[in-house]
């Protein structure tokens, strides 16, 4: 079946709602979309997904939503980062629990050498820090490292 212009049209300005709902929180009209068949991993033009776009806001709800649906936990975008990667800048622990509760790879590097456990510890995030540092089944040297340079950097960040 080929697609009109307008029907193109519409399809594109129904994607932009959904990111606009990702981000904004609103889950039941993000629920509804979905209910109609749209990706759950839709990705806008710089490949973040609506769970990328709901985690890095903050919008539990909608993160649990998009969950429920079977959105990829750790897809990146076009800079390597997975919506752990951006929520540990952000530093919300309810969200990060719960990616990490679902898959997330708190190891998984963004191409450049940094991971959701770097992220956490170069903002400072020591709650963060401290639960990654719990999750971590090596407990590796590096972990017990990103640990103490968070306590260091929480100092100076009051």
């Amino acid at each position: 079946m080929k697609m009109k212009a307008n029907d193109l049209n519409s399809y594109e300005e129904l994607n932009l709602i959904a990111f606009d709902y990702a981000r904004a929180g609103k889950t039941q009209d993000l629920k509804l979309l979905l209910n109609t068949g749209m990706s759950v991993d839709l990705c806008d033009y710089k490949g973040n997904t609506l769970l990328m776009l709901a985690s890095y806001n903050g919008n539990i709800e909608t993160v649990k939503l998009l969950i429920d649906n079977k959105a990829q936990v750790d897809k990146k975008n076009n800079k390597g980062q997975t919506p752990l990667g951006g929520v540990c800048f952000k530093g919300n622990f309810e969200i990060v629990k719960l990616l990490v509760e679902n898959g997330a790879n708190i190891h998984e590097n963004n191409g450049f050498g940094l991971t959701p456990f770097a992220f956490a510890v170069i903002f400072g995030n020591t709650d963060i820090v401290e639960y990654f540092n719990e999750q971590d089944k090596n407990k590796s040297f590096k972990s017990r490292i990103y640990l103490a340079i968070s306590k260091f950097i929480k100092r100076f960040k009051k």
